[in-house]
């Protein structure tokens, strides 16, 4: 397995131990690196590739949290240590609402675990490390930008996201670590804002308060023992206070109803909707994953209502090979 590719963070933005309390390179090292293999028949293979790699995060002996889709349907994962080891891994958990996957290491990993500290606690202005797997010079110093709702695309919503400014270039599962020591997110994106002018990088992070109600049931379950939320496998932005589909998830419920790129959903069960948050709200107040959705949709001047079948995304997706 070739090791991960060689790359520095700027040592202007790198975080330097005599700035903290505690052991950073000792919390560092509980960040790893991790490179997963996909098939190419994997629902996921189209739109996110059929190899991924990014890092995780050493929560538990053996146990490494890291975001979502860089394990999604994974045949194979492979945990990359700052020693050079190479120890294989098995994809163990999902959790589509918050984002987080759990690879369970399949060997030794001889690295302490980062304690897990509370997202709520933290403010706009601290300073926290958004650490990467090598170590200080994968590492990146970082103040809190901003707490807030983020809706994604692909019918995503989180409550209370972190962002963190300036961010890290290899974002996909960087542990979020506080000025004490404690894991406090895992990076999920890299996003684009404005400010006085002119635009700056972000991540964003997924806050690690979400993961205490699920982490028993991902163990145990692979995911989180209660029903799904609907799905319909459409692709959304919102555009001046109007919700556009920007594409179709093939097999999906959207595809079979013959949605196309370009639509408009103006209401969900008859009550209208502006934005993405209200879209995913009022989809998944209509109930669990099986449930109808009406909606209500323009498309090039002529205005039609459908009812689509919502599904559980987790159906169409390969089961990650037991070792």
């Amino acid at each position: 397995m070739p090791a991960l590719t060689e790359w520095k963070v700027p040592p202007a933005f790198q975080p330097r131990p005599e700035d903290y309390r505690f052991d950073l390179d000792r919390a560092l090292a509980s960040v790893v690196g991790l490179h997963s293999i996909i098939p190419s028949d994997a629902f996921s293979a189209e739109t996110l590739g059929t190899e991924r790699a990014g890092n995780g995060v050493l929560i538990d002996d053996g146990l490494v949290l890291t975001i979502g889709y860089l394990i999604t349907e994974a045949e194979s994962v492979w945990l990359h240590l700052g020693d050079g080891r190479v120890v294989e891994g098995h994809a163990l958990g999902l959790d589509f609402e918050s984002g987080f996957g759990l690879v369970q290491a399949l060997g030794r990993l001889d690295v302490d675990p980062l304690p897990i500290g509370s997202s709520a606690a933290t403010r706009i202005g601290d300073n926290v490390i958004v650490g990467g797997a090598g170590g200080r010079t994968r590492s990146v110093a970082s103040q809190i930008a901003a707490k807030q709702e983020f809706a994604g695309y692909w019918e995503y919503l989180l409550d209370e996201s972190i962002f963190t400014y300036p961010s890290h270039p290899n974002w996909g599962g960087t542990g979020l670590i506080s000025n004490t020591g404690e894991l406090i997110g895992i990076g999920s994106l890299q996003l684009e804002r404005e400010k006085s002018g002119k635009a700056e990088h972000v991540n964003m992070v997924v806050p690690i308060d979400l993961l205490k109600p699920v982490l028993t049931d991902l163990r145990k379950f692979g995911r989180v023992n209660k029903p799904a939320r609907p799905w319909l496998g459409m692709y959304t932005t919102e555009i001046d206070d109007r919700v556009v589909v920007v594409g179709i998830a093939g097999k999906g419920p959207a595809a079979r109803a013959e949605l196309k790129t370009g639509d408009v959903i103006l209401a969900v069960a008859g009550e209208t909707v502006t934005s993405q948050t209200e879209f995913y709200r009022k989809l998944w107040s209509l109930g669990s994953a099986g449930v109808d959705v009406p909606l209500t949709v323009y498309h090039e001047g002529v205005t039609f209502d459908v009812t689509l079948t919502s599904i559980d995304r987790a159906k169409l997706l390969k089961a990650p090979r037991l070792h």
